[in-house]
């Protein structure tokens, strides 16, 4: 059983977290509905409504959640808020930090950072900066290749002179 607060951690074959809060989860299947956890470690993972810093399973599943850092062989978000993630496939909806991932699929969503070997985006999704060898759909993104050359280019320039300007006006006798 699953206290708040109270009992750090679990170990347990199935886990059911229902509103509260815990620090760390090791079962072999996770099901949380309105809960958050610190980290998780799991084969399977289902979330609803709830949040989880980091976690690390075969398979996650998660609806209307928040995670920070996913690390998975297979990852379902739908309508969801996340960090950080990285799998063999990934199929989103919602917003997206950064997603590293073999096979990634974005629908209704919003990407920072894309990169992935196969990459399937469906209408009304966005991107920041998109790389990628095979890709699916009408891509909309605030950078491409050039633009990243340039805005690299001109962040490069900047630091050099910034570091050129620190020495010449600290320089020490």
């Amino acid at each position: 059983m699953i206290e708040p607060n109270n009992s750090p951690e679990s170990d347990e074959s199935v886990a059911h977290i229902s509103e509260t809060e815990v620090q760390n989860v090791q079962a072999q299947s996770v099901q949380m509905q309105q809960a958050a956890a610190q980290t998780i470690s799991a084969s399977d993972v289902e979330m609803h409504q709830s949040a989880a810093a980091s976690l690390k399973a075969t398979n996650v599943s998660a609806h209307q959640s928040a995670l920070a850092a996913v690390e998975a062989t297979e990852v379902l978000s739908q309508e969801s808020f996340t960090g950080m993630v990285q799998a063999d496939k990934a199929s989103l909806s919602g917003y997206t930090g950064a997603v590293v991932a073999q096979t990634a699929e974005f629908h209704y969503s919003v990407a920072g950072v894309v990169v992935g070997n196969e990459v399937h985006i469906s209408d009304q999704s966005r991107t920041l900066l998109l790389i990628g060898r095979n890709v699916q759909g009408n891509v909309t993104t605030l950078m491409d290749t050039r633009s990243a050359l340039i805005a690299g280019l001109l962040g490069g320039l900047f630091g050099g002179i910034m570091l050129l300007l620190g020495r010449a006006l600290f320089k020490r006798e």
